[in-house]
This record gives C-alpha cells, structure tokens and sequence, in this order.
C-alpha cells in the first residue's frame, strides 16, 4: 500500500522490536513494511559481527580508515534500508544480537550514556516495542522444527519463503525442547532486565494477540508510532502458521514426558 512519507505525529523517528526467534516478527515485520508508513523492518544487525553485517548489507570490508568509519557506514546503509521509503526506521532486534550491537554503538557514541540513549544519538527518537510469545512450549517446538526441517516461513498459498536447508523430517527430542525453552525464557528475562536497566516501559504485543487479530495489533501499534491506524486496514497476510499436527503431538508428548497438564513450560 503506497503512501506518502509522512512525520510521526510524535517525532518517533525509528523504532525497535525487541524480540526472540518463533515469536511472531516475520509476520509484524512484513504487515508494517506493508502499511508504507513504518519502513522495512528487518534483522540488519542480526548475526554479531561486523564483517556479517558489511556482508549482509552489501558493503566493502576493508575500504574504511577505521572500525569507527566502518560503523557509520553500516548504520548509514542500515538506517536507509530500514525507512524504505518511509521517514521511519523500523529494526527488529533479536535479544541474542543485542548486546553486541548495543557494544559497536558504545563504541561510536562513547560520550553518551545509555543503550537507548546512544541509539537515539544515531537514529533518533525512538519507540521501543517488545513482541513476545508466552507460551514457551510451542514457542521453543516452532524453533527446533524451523532448525530442523529448514523451513522457517511460507506463504498463506503454502509457497516457501525462507528456507536454510534441504527438507528433513523433524525429530522429537524430550532433551532439546527442555533445553530450547530454557534457551528462549533467557532471551525474554534478558529483555526484562534491560527494560528494567534503562527505565523504559515498552509497548507491548503478544504472539497469540498478533496471530489472533492481526489487522488490529498492527493498526494499534502504528497509532502508537503516531500515524493514521487507517492504513493497516485491508493488508493480507503475508506468511501463514507452520504449526501443524507434529506440533501438537509434541507438545503433548513433552507435556506427558515431563509430567505437566498445561502449555506453561516450568
């Protein structure tokens, strides 16, 4: 839906979605790159390290004077790929990247204090949103069988989006789901905690509220950012649920397995 490039009612400038993998961003992402009004959400600053992110954004590796300049011009590539054409920079920001990123932004902004305060000092002001998913079961069922099968998306005409690997059958394992939920309540308390650390109370959105009425969640959200609402209105949906008959067994088994009667992962 093509809009014009409009200012935010409340100056935001950019925005974050603090995050962890198999809690909806895809989706949010895509319906806010949609609306034209909120950039291009993406993961540009997803695997940590700086040749990954020149590589990522198409950037020559050893043309810069120094680590400093180098940063300029990731941001900068960053900065202009995430507004699209919009006057927003939408970044989702999963919490096992985080800290790196938070680091390489000390690094150019060293006279000021604070993560959020040293990205504003680059990006601007900011809105931060926090997108999570609070049942970790299916949560941590829908990374290992991404992980393991190699499909992480598809189209709601069941066409492959993204895929990593050739296709595999998912295989159950009591141990790895034990683990990956543990894993994925990690990325959440640590997104608490730096919440917490750098005084913010950020605006919040749930993977079921997402996945239940997602024309809504979206038209919220972009009257929080400070435009019309209007524009979420009519947008399909860009990628469908992968969670399937498997997924369910598992959770069931694993349930069984641990001895548990609800889908609350302790």
């Amino acid at each position: 839906m093509a809009q014009m490039a409009v200012q935010s009612r409340f100056g935001y400038q950019a925005y974050i979605i603090c995050t962890s993998p198999r809690s909806g961003s895809t989706l949010l992402c895509r319906l806010l790159a949609a609306t034209g009004v909120a950039g291009r959400p993406e993961s540009y600053f997803h695997v940590p390290t700086l040749a990954a992110w020149q590589k990522s954004l198409n950037l020559q590796t050893v043309a810069y004077e120094d680590k400093a300049s180098a940063l300029k011009a990731v941001f900068n590539r960053a900065r202009s790929k995430g507004m699209g054409e919009s006057n927003l920079f939408g970044l989702r920001l999963q919490r096992k990247s985080a800290s790196f990123f938070f680091e390489q932004l000390e690094y150019i902004h060293s006279d000021v204090s604070g993560d959020l305060a040293r990205f504003e000092a680059e990006f601007g002001k900011t809105c931060i949103v926090h997108l999570t998913r609070q049942d970790k079961l299916a949560q941590a069922i829908s990374l290992i069988k991404a992980m393991q099968t190699g499909l992480w998306h598809k189209a709601p005409d069941g066409t492959e989006l993204e895929r990593t690997s050739e296709p595999q059958e998912p295989d159950y394992d009591r141990d790895l789901i034990r683990k990956t939920i543990e894993e994925v309540t990690h990325y959440e308390d640590a997104w608490s905690n730096w919440f917490s650390r750098e005084g913010l109370d950020p605006y919040r959105i749930t993977y079921d509220e997402l996945a239940t009425d997602p024309e809504t969640v979206l038209a919220d959200l972009i009257t929080h950012l400070g435009f019309d609402g209007a524009v979420a209105k009519g947008i399909p949906l860009p990628v469908a649920k992968l969670a399937d008959k498997v997924s369910e067994e598992w959770k069931t088994r694993y349930l069984l397995d641990e001895g548990l009667n609800d889908t609350r992962a302790k």
